[in-house]
């Protein structure tokens, strides 16, 4: 497929080819927005990356697209499978990534509906006036400024996760939780629980468990590079390191042994079965 082109009004702006700006939010957003991550990317062959399962859902501002088999301004939706994502020429934007109870609120609807999707924002709400607003700005403090504005008003009148999907959704991120104590921390049935969670989140529970906790060992990789695998595994909760290299596999495709140890949360494509 092709790539898509967004052209819109801005001033002159200086560019920094190969900029990449990370910002956290407004301190009132921190429930919603995990992070922005703003990039300016110079003209670039093909390159490839293949997206791990995140415990996140990203909403990619394109203020100029790149060639891709993708729409303009995609969001990802909640995975429990790796994507493969490819891209050409130049990138310019800002990738905010959002909590289920962020992209709830922002979107609203069912996140099940964007499970293991790549879906333009336009298919979701109106957002080409903050666009051309982010592209007319001068620099990026000022687009983040503009971004946490809109995102706080959007998101003080939008739709909230069930009290009791939320609070799942908080045991299952700080850490290892059985779900069957879950649910009984709840007072639901397992069954209606895992119901309840994949009509609002996109997955069951046990897959978000899973994820965050693969999500967990990426970040302790970044932090201690030096460990082994061995040790990365009885850190992770894992029972040993083969438990580590199935889910490792199940969820990126490929083995943490094959790839050696990942800088973040992507690794190449071409690897593994």
């Amino acid at each position: 497929m092709g790539g898509w082109s967004l052209v819109v009004p801005r001033r002159d702006i200086v560019r920094a080819p190969g900029e990449r700006v990370l910002r956290a939010p407004h301190p009132s957003l921190a429930a919603h927005i995990l992070s922005y991550v703003a990039h300016d990317l110079p003209h670039a062959g093909p390159n490839s990356w293949r997206v791990t399962p995140l415990s996140a859902l990203i909403w990619v501002i394109d203020l100029e697209a790149p060639e891709r088999a993708m729409p303009e301004s995609p969001v990802l939706g909640l995975r429990d499978r790796p994507l493969l994502a490819e891209q050409a020429g130049v990138s310019r934007g800002i990738a905010v990534a959002l909590t289920p109870l962020g992209a709830y609120g922002l979107f609203g609807i069912p996140l099940r509906e964007l499970t293991n999707s790549v879906i333009a924002a336009s298919d979701l709400m109106t957002s080409g006036p903050l666009t051309e607003r982010l592209a007319e700005a001068a620099d990026w403090p000022e687009r983040f400024r503009l971004l946490d504005e809109y995102l706080l008003e959007r998101l003080a009148r939008g739709p909230e996760l069930s009290a009791p999907v939320r609070y799942a959704w908080d045991r299952l991120s700080a850490g290892p939780v059985r779900v069957d104590a879950l649910a009984d921390e709840i007072g639901w049935s397992r069954q209606h629980l895992n119901a309840r969670f994949r009509a609002q989140i996109g997955l069951n529970p046990k897959t978000v468990g899973r994820i965050t906790r693969l999500n967990r060992v990426m970040a302790l990789l970044n932090r201690a590079s030096s460990l082994g695998w061995a040790e990365v595994a009885h850190l992770g909760g894992y029972s040993d390191q083969a438990h580590l290299v199935r889910e490792f596999r199940a969820l990126t495709g490929c083995s943490p042994t094959e790839v050696g140890k990942p800088a973040g949360l992507f690794v190449p494509p071409g690897h593994g079965a």
